[in-house]
């Protein structure tokens, strides 16, 4: 009998519309993947037991991966089939479950540090027509343009055949490598070199000198080149990364080659539009009353650092903050929390860029919730999408500063709104509150959950304990859930 079929043997059949993918074919997997390297990798350092993580779209390849670097080191493999967050950050937590010692990350990947174990990164071979790609850079700049090329981590395979076709007739060209943390091995305490290829090519400066953001580094570059006349040309797909880097540069313009595609987009409009949204969730931010704080990341260093900077920033603001952990984020999960005005999400950089047009509440940034509460904090066209920036000794940094009450008129609703403590309000406010007598809802904005619970007309079902009968179990329906049926009853 089939797995889904009912007492009387017929099947529900229905057709789901899902992309296809086909596997990688067994000749390249070892090229695409890097098995020799992977192997030597966890051999030199003795790693006993070894998580790989996948993002969904190469997951068809995981189990091909598995057992070819069983077969040769000998060693426990595990693939983390779900990853707690977002695929492009190394998920240390469901690696964990499996005591594992190691990690090799495969795909795209966000670079943003980690302390708990070593990783590996392997980002794999995308296809791209690379004389294509020089053919479009050529129509679109002259010798004399300021240009950075930047890439999608999945194309590093090709940046130093990029650098020499372009470098020879743009002198100004500036070609980006990736950022790949160093992971440290807990055990001997000694670093690992975890990047996928060489960082070798003409001009390129050492780690350690060049600028570093967004998970890139930047050689013979500072912070402040990244003007109206810098242009920067990027190598992939409309993505996540793509808005984060957007968002970081937005006084660039920016050309975007789609290698899938092989067309050039311009990019500088839609940086401009975003900004004007990221503005009114600041505004948002400051006419919220009670914030909820989700961990969106429990790997990425720092995080917890972020969230108490935030605990204390909001509670100065004289503001109630709660702080959730509900996974990946969706819609119905936030709407559980209705008593939450806005919630600010404590993710990686490329997560943290969340549309909340679909959520019943807006969901902010950290560097959002700054500009909201901290005034020593102005906003001069920047943008800051890594929290790390945000804390001590970060680029970003100001100390943070509340005055005790501040009036001013709410952009959003025109009615008038304070930021700060007054002099004669406490600074905790009781989650207790007593009812009326009249049941009447209150026109005053909560100042915690409980005082919003207590003026809900339904507050959720009576538990009655102690009054509910206890009663035999019985026997309910089987089958799948479209299409229940009763049991028989057992004949003599």
């Amino acid at each position: 009998m089939s797995a889904f079929s009912t007492a009387d043997e017929t099947v529900i059949h229905r057709q789901i519309d899902a992309p296809l993918h086909s596997s990688t074919e067994g000749s390249v997997i070892e090229t695409v993947y890097e098995i020799g390297r992977c192997a030597n990798w966890i051999n030199s350092h003795c790693y006993e037991k070894v998580a790989l993580q996948f993002p969904d779209e190469i997951m068809r390849d995981a189990t091909q991966v598995a057992e070819r670097l069983e077969k040769a080191t000998s060693k426990k493999i595990a693939v983390l089939g779900d990853t707690s967050y977002g695929s492009c950050c190394v998920d240390e937590v469901a690696a964990e479950h499996f005591k594992a010692d190691s990690i090799i990350h495969f795909g795209h990947a966000c670079l943003s540090p980690t302390n708990r174990l070593p990783v590996l990164y392997i980002f794999g071979h995308k296809e791209i027509d690379v004389p294509d790609c020089v053919e479009k850079f050529n129509s679109l700049y002259s010798a004399e343009d300021n240009v950075v090329l930047i890439y999608e981590t999945e194309y590093d395979y090709v940046a130093d055949t990029l650098s020499n076709q372009l470098t020879s007739a743009f002198k100004n060209l500036t070609l980006s490598r990736l950022d790949v943390p160093v992971s440290v091995d807990t055990s001997v305490g000694q670093e690992i070199n975890a990047a996928s290829h060489s960082t070798d090519c003409v001009g390129f400066q050492s780690p350690r000198t060049a600028f570093r953001k967004c998970g890139r580094l930047f050689p013979n570059m500072c912070e402040q080149d990244f003007d109206e006349s810098r242009k920067i040309f990027y190598i992939g797909e409309e993505s996540l990364a793509l808005s984060n880097l957007m968002m970081t540069f937005n006084k660039c313009s920016f050309c975007c080659y789609n290698p899938s595609r092989m067309e050039v987009v311009k990019e500088n409009v839609r940086s401009n539009k975003a900004l004007m949204k990221r503005f009114h969730m600041v505004e948002k931010a400051k006419d919220a009353r009670i914030v909820g704080i989700v961990a969106g990341t429990l790997g990425v260093v720092n995080y917890l650092n972020i969230i108490n900077r935030l605990k204390d920033m909001i509670k100065r603001a004289g503001k109630k903050s709660y702080t959730f952990v509900v996974g990946k984020l969706n819609v119905p999960k936030l709407a559980n929390f209705m008593e939450i005005d806005v919630f600010v999400l404590v993710a990686c950089p490329d997560n943290s860029l969340l549309d909340s047009s679909e959520f019943y509440k807006p969901v902010v940034t950290p560097f959002e919730m700054e500009l909201a509460c901290n005034s020593n904090f102005e906003w001069d066209g920047s943008y800051v999408t890594n929290f790390t920036d945000l804390l001590p000794g970060g680029s970003s940094y100001r100390e943070l500063v509340v005055p005790d009450e501040v009036t001013d008129v709410s952009l959003i609703t025109g009615k008038m709104r304070t930021i700060g403590l007054s002099k004669d309000q406490p600074e905790t406010v009781s989650s207790v509150v007593l009812r009326s007598q009249a049941l009447s809802v209150s026109t005053l904005p909560a100042e915690s959950a409980g005082e919003y619970l207590s003026n809900r007309s339904w507050q959720g079902l009576d538990q009655q304990l102690g009054e509910t009968l206890v009663v035999d179990a019985v026997e309910g329906q089987f089958g799948i859930a479209a299409e229940y049926i009763e049991k028989p009853t057992n004949k003599d």
